[in-house]
């Protein structure tokens, strides 16, 4: 730019700002109708921010607590794993034992000591290396299918041989009751 642009630029603002001097009160008054509406605008839109604020802060605080909420449950997920792979035999206990020894870490060498030092000092909690790792039956249960299939059978055989109805009618209602 040369020096009459110049010229040119600070006359015009200077007459600008003469006139808004001069008619500066009168072009610068708002009707207070419109006034009222613009400050009412102003606080609604001041308290839905705010609103939003506390809904963004809100969602931020569940947004942690369910990330901490996983992290528990997949720390529990793996104790639960290591711990059966272990040959556990109580394994909701184990499990507590080891979520309150474990507060506060989170690496797995960690967790693999944990599993240790509870083998070693809860013995009692794990099968011992000669007990087989499937379950087995009680000394007091008895095997129900084979005695009520040999029950069935034999009444069958009999209604067969015989043929009569009252053989035929107690084979029917044995089988009615056992299966």
């Amino acid at each position: 730019m040369n020096s009459s642009q110049m010229e040119e630029r600070v006359s015009q603002t200077d007459q600008e700002q003469d006139f808004e001097e001069a008619h500066g009160d009168a072009t610068k008054l708002v009707p207070v109708a419109e006034s009222i509406r613009y400050r009412r605008r102003a606080q609604s839109a001041e308290k839905k921010a705010q609103d939003l604020d506390d809904q963004l802060t809100q969602a931020s605080e569940k947004l942690a607590q369910m990330s901490e909420e996983m992290e528990s449950l997949q720390l529990d997920q793996k104790l639960t794993r290591k711990l059966t792979a272990a040959g556990v035999i109580d394994l909701e206990a184990a499990v507590l034992i080891a979520r309150t020894r474990m507060e506060g870490k989170k690496a797995d060498g960690d967790l693999e000591d944990c599993i240790e030092q509870l083998k070693n000092e809860k013995q009692y909690l794990f099968r011992r290396s000669t007990e087989a790792a499937t379950s087995r039956r009680t000394d007091g249960a008895k095997d129900r299918v084979t005695q009520n299939r040999t029950v069935l059978q034999q009444a069958a055989a009999k209604a067969a041989r015989t043929g009569q109805r009252t053989d035929l009618q107690q084979y029917l209602k044995l089988r009615r009751n056992l299966l």
